[in-house]
């Protein structure tokens, strides 16, 4: 009798171990939610990112029978909430709402309390928010080729604003700098709001604001919009040209916002929620309430976020290590 392999009941049995885990799975995501939803910011309230999470949580409470709870936990250009999420349950009920710093974080910092790639899972790409090159409506500053001049003319004597250290317009002006081949000088306030304080007050003449915040000031005349910093003109300022057009080609900043779960969020969880989400941002109301601050609506699946961010990290890594940038 012909010898039979001592493998052959093993096969079976793991068969009907993925048969039933994958059973699991489905009957997980069918049951999701049977409870509230943590919406974790990693932002304080009051800004864009705070925004946009408060015009989706309750649309989206609406689509899954569930309250979607906003929890901001700000700090450290997102890490707080950013290690809260990474930390909890894989389950589908906290979720986490980030920005541009997801990306930029791990090109900037040695030491971070998670692993940006490995430690969420991306769901959906929401909205970018192009940053707005402004300056103070006395300044003598017309164009981004004025600004360019004055400062080759004067390296190291025209200073900028920024929100802090390694935040979004922080980074769009070393962008600047590296591509136009100049050196500005940064300084750094404790948040958005003090910064524009300032720019109006002619306190310091160059901010790359985001478009969101800086949108109000610029109709009330209380800062002079310079240029775009997205791709394409803002539907908000039609007549405000792009950085890319007006001197420096190839120049992209954008603020974006995009949501993730912890890794290993089973799959089917993931696939509803950004259903659920790409379905909420074709609302007119919703869409137009994102417009309203400045924002392009994006709607991008998991796969097409995952690109994305890690473009976005390969981008600002490449320009750290170009300007030895660090910030720790």
């Amino acid at each position: 009798m012909p010898h039979r392999p001592r493998f052959t009941r093993v096969v079976p049995r793991a068969l009907a171990g993925a048969v039933l885990l994958l059973a699991a799975l489905a009957a997980q995501a069918q049951s999701w939610p049977a409870k509230p939803i943590r919406m974790v910011v990693t932002y304080p309230p009051g800004g864009t990112v705070d925004a946009v999470a408060r015009i989706l949580a309750p649309k989206l409470s609406a689509r899954l029978g569930q309250p979607v709870v906003v929890d901001n936990r700000g700090g450290a250009g997102g890490a707080i909430g950013g290690e809260l999420v990474a930390k909890s349950p894989a389950d589908g009920y906290t979720v986490m709402l980030d920005a541009s710093n997801h990306a930029q974080n791990p090109a900037l910092r040695s030491k971070m309390p998670f692993d940006t790639l490995r430690d969420f899972a991306p769901v959906s790409l929401l909205v970018k928010v192009p940053n707005i090159l402004v300056v103070h409506p006395a300044a003598p500053i017309r164009s981004v080729k004025d600004l360019i001049a004055q400062a080759r003319a004067r390296p190291g004597e025209v200073n900028y604003a920024s929100s802090g250290n390694g935040s979004s317009p922080h980074l769009a002006a070393e962008l600047f700098d590296s591509m136009a081949k100049t050196r500005m000088t940064h300084v750094a306030y404790k948040g958005g709001g003090p910064a524009l304080t300032d720019v109006m007050a002619g306190q310091v003449p160059v901010f790359f604001a985001s478009l969101g915040s800086g949108m109000p000031y610029i109709q009330a005349g209380k800062l002079r919009p310079i240029a775009i910093g997205g791709k394409t003109r803002s539907p908000a300022l039609p007549e405000v040209p792009t950085i890319a057009e007006s001197g420096l080609p190839g120049y992209e900043m954008y603020e974006w916002n995009a949501v993730f779960v912890p890794a290993g969020t089973p799959a089917p969880v993931i696939e509803r929620l950004s259903s659920e989400i790409a379905a909420t941002l074709k609302e007119a109301d919703v869409r137009q309430r994102l417009e309203a601050l400045g924002a392009e609506v994006i709607g991008a699946g998991p796969a097409e976020l995952d690109a994305f961010r890690r473009a976005e990290l390969a981008k600002w890594s490449r320009l750290a290590k170009e300007n030895k940038l660090q910030l720790d």
